[in-house]
């Protein structure tokens, strides 16, 4: 389940209650955080197929403790609105 981010969220995170954080190229704030299931990578898939995001590609950054990192990286074509 993709939790989105807020004030409790980021605590769940600082505490290490969730598994992965999700963070935008060039935005310095995550948008959600998950516990980094297949369900949770195929919603965020979806998410961004329903946003209008063409190539998204998922990069992966694990850290010393176990949790991850992805980022989400993808193209919005201004044409196809």
């Amino acid at each position: 389940m993709i939790h989105p981010y807020s004030n409790a969220t980021q605590s769940r995170w600082d505490r290490g209650e969730f598994k992965v954080q999700l963070n935008q190229t060039n935005n310095p704030r995550p948008f959600g955080f998950s516990d980094g299931t297949p369900e949770d990578l195929a919603e965020l898939l979806s998410i961004a197929e329903a946003e209008g995001v063409e190539d998204v590609q998922i990069h992966k950054k694990v850290l010393k403790t176990g949790r991850e990192i992805w980022t989400l990286v993808g193209y919005v074509d201004p044409s196809a609105e």
